[in-house]
């Protein structure tokens, strides 16, 4: 573990000993630099939601993309299938190409593959989380075990697993099979990569398990760096190439790839500071949708992500101010007012959703601890922590924080 994990609890360091060889409960948590806005805040924030709902989690059924099928998709049945969220038919016509309306999403698209991907994290992440902190060692192996059964029926069995790539996502009727921007439908992937990560290193799955879901994350992670739709997705200049960024730091986390974490670092440092923050910490890309707020929100919680387990002693990203004094630091002083106070939002309103947010946000609880903002943290501590909303939480990827945080024995 790096100086810099164990010196500021980065994902999240709570301790210098070995902290994934034993698949037992934990017992133990470092004191933190912070008292009242750190890492056991954090915890303590949703330790009783988790115990309670991950027996929940445990009797779950297994689905996965094989589950649901659209005959709409060119794809076959291993293939995961979406449609362009804010494509329309013309006058009801549904044999015509489709139209776009920007920020008005079609409630007649097909997004079964979506809402089993989304399901799946809420499974892992609940599993997981709940195998952390029980004090029940039998409980602790019980979940281990149901949350190994969930990533090989998705990632290794061939009768269910998804195949590595995302060819026939945001696909549009009448003009599209697939689309570069559908990378950002396994969003929802990035919590089940660390919540694998997390036992994998605990030695709570086998050995040969974990290495068939390191080798899928790891051929859909070249899929994306390679294939003509990721490489155009990773450039793109808003939240798609932010999100492109995340889910990259997030399986390269689980599969130990450092060439891929370096070169979502250098974006962070090259692009999304630089060129996407305005002088003000706002984003214009995502100020001038129509759904300006929701989408300021989610693409910092996207970069605060990043900075989460991306950064190291010699990168932090937290940290880190360009030459024309864009940082971390300026996107969460701009963001904060208006969590704390909606009604002060100087630009229009969301055209849909306006009155959820926002929420308990992952840049928010993060950000206080790392730039030592507690009043960050004491503002979004009681904001709903998660919503029952599709189109909330489809731009709420990090739901669960307690998978984001480093844990000792």
């Amino acid at each position: 573990m790096s100086s810099f994990f164990v010196s500021v609890a980065l994902f999240l360091g709570l301790g210098t000993s070995s902290i994934f060889g034993h698949a037992g409960p934990l017992v133990n948590l470092m004191v933190e630099k912070n008292a009242q806005c750190g890492v056991a805040n954090i915890i303590e924030l949703d330790r009783d939601y988790i115990l309670s709902k991950v027996e929940t989690y445990y009797t779950a059924d297994i689905r996965t993309v094989t589950s649901d099928i659209s005959d709409r998709s060119a794809g076959g049945i291993n293939d995961f299938y979406s449609e362009g969220d804010y494509w329309w038919p013309v006058d009801g016509d549904y044999n015509a190409p489709y139209v776009r309306r920007d920020g008005e999403s079609n409630p007649k698209n097909f997004i079964a593959h979506r809402l089993s991907m989304m399901r799946l994290a809420d499974i892992m992440a609940g599993l997981v989380a709940g195998y952390l902190l029980t004090d029940d060692e039998v409980l602790s192996k019980k979940y281990a075990n149901r949350a190994e059964a969930h990533l090989l029926a998705w990632f290794v069995d061939s009768e269910t697993s998804m195949n590595p790539n995302l060819l026939y996502a945001q696909a549009i009727k009448g003009r599209y099979t697939g689309r570069s921007i559908g990378l950002i439908d396994t969003l929802h992937l990035i919590e089940v990569a660390l919540a694998a990560n997390i036992l994998i290193e605990r030695g709570a799955i086998s050995k040969v398990n974990g290495g068939l879901v390191k080798a899928w994350f790891s051929e859909y992670s070249r899929w994306m760096n390679s294939h003509p739709f990721g490489v155009k997705e990773r450039e793109h200049p808003n939240n798609h190439g932010v999100a492109w960024s995340l889910q990259i730091a997030s399986f390269a986390t689980l599969t130990g790839d450092t060439v891929l974490l370096d070169l979502v670092r250098r974006q962070i440092r090259v692009r999304y500071l630089p060129e996407m923050m305005d002088f003000n910490g706002s984003f214009p890309a995502e100020i001038n949708r129509t759904k300006p707020f929701g989408y300021s929100l989610f693409i910092l919680d996207l970069m605060a992500g990043i900075a989460q387990i991306a950064s190291t002693d010699d990168q932090n990203l937290w940290l880190y101010e360009t030459e024309n004094g864009r940082s971390m630091s300026v996107g969460l002083d701009f963001m904060f007012p208006f969590v704390n106070d909606k009604t002060s939002w100087p630009y229009r309103k969301d055209v849909q959703y306006w009155d959820e947010w926002p929420m308990r946000h992952a840049s928010m609880l993060f950000g206080g601890y790392q730039t030592d903002h507690c009043e960050f943290f004491e503002v979004v501590k009681s904001l709903p922590r998660d919503s029952e909303v599709y189109e909330v939480r489809r731009n709420f990827p990090i739901r669960n924080p307690v998978l984001w945080l480093r844990w000792v024995e």
